[in-house]
């Protein structure tokens, strides 16, 4: 993702009051902020592991108002802060039942942090390669489908419903997350693109729309493989 007149440097100082910069001009769009003393409290000072990832890791958390989030720390962000922009403005500018809700960030230089709606049931990914257990539910035909249809309906949103379009580059199992009725709700935006709707998502060059359907093509291959072999098993 790109954005006019926003250029990445080596250096942090300077990127850091860059991605400021952003944030401030972007605060019409932008969720709720917090310091790092608030995810701290938030998170019981990070007493309760989601899971963990390249990016850092996952906590539970718990608003003042009694309302639970997932808080992802960003350890192992870019130092440049690109990916957390494109997370920032990419979810902010959504609002779709199948789009997880990002309701607020931490960014004080490198302590970075994004706090969303909290998905009882997690990751896709735990129900399709986590082995059989009482832990883990074997989900049917009806699941099934409902997820994939709300993973599709997701990305056709994205696609078509924003007044910005959304391209995810990142659909798979793991970010797909699940609330307490399995209704699936896509994430992690690290990696999208976004596209002015006047603008044409195949008028750019040849090579770059055939990757692009490449790309589409690819991620729902997978992803009803996965589903297929769920529901066989």
């Amino acid at each position: 993702m790109r954005y006019k007149g926003l250029r990445f440097s080596e250096s942090n100082a300077e990127d850091n009051q860059k991605v400021e910069a952003f944030l401030k001009n972007y605060s019409s769009y932008a969720p709720n902020r917090y310091n790092y003393t608030d995810i701290k409290r938030i998170t019981g000072h990070f007493r309760s592991k989601l899971g963990q990832g390249g990016f850092g890791n996952v906590y539970r958390g718990s608003l003042c108002n009694g309302s639970q989030v997932a808080v992802k720390v960003l350890n192992k962000l870019k130092g440049s802060g690109e990916d957390f922009i494109n997370e920032v403005a990419g979810i902010s500018r959504t609002s779709h039942v199948n789009i997880v809700s990002l309701v607020g960030f931490c960014f004080e230089g490198h302590k970075r942090a994004l706090v969303y709606e909290f998905m009882p049931n997690g990751s896709l990914e735990k129900f399709i390669y986590e082995e059989r257990s009482d832990s883990v539910r074997q989900l049917g035909w009806p699941i099934l489908y409902k997820i994939a249809l709300g993973i599709a309906r997701g990305l056709e949103y994205l696609h078509r419903g924003c007044t910005t379009r959304i391209l995810h580059f990142d659909i798979k199992p793991h970010n797909i997350l699940l609330d307490e009725d399995f209704c699936p709700k896509i994430s992690d935006f690290g990696l999208a693109k976004l596209c002015m709707k006047q603008e044409s998502i195949v008028s750019h060059e040849g090579l770059s729309v055939i990757l692009l359907q490449k790309s589409f093509a690819e991620t729902w291959e997978v992803s009803l493989t996965s589903l297929t072999s769920i529901a066989m098993e």
